[in-house]
């Protein structure tokens, strides 16, 4: 179920978006990238609607998903 992020309060969403880079992690090479500016990077792709928040009711977690995986379901 995509969870629409207009529905969540602020500081929820950055906590979602926090766990989520610690979980994940990320490599971007040579360089260290803040932690601050991983999350901004993902709040933007959210904003450009590039990825969703999903709720998996079988392992009850949310997750960042491409939205395109998501259209192409239609």
């Amino acid at each position: 179920m995509i969870i629409p992020v207009d529905s969540i309060p602020p500081e929820t969403l950055d906590n979602i978006i926090k766990e989520h880079v610690l979980r994940e992690g990320t490599d971007y090479g040579e360089h260290e990238v803040p932690l601050e500016t991983q999350m901004q990077q993902l709040k933007q792709q959210l904003i450009r609607q590039e990825i969703v928040l999903v709720y998996s009711e079988i392992h009850e977690s949310v997750n960042f998903l491409p939205k395109a995986q998501f259209d192409a379901q239609k």
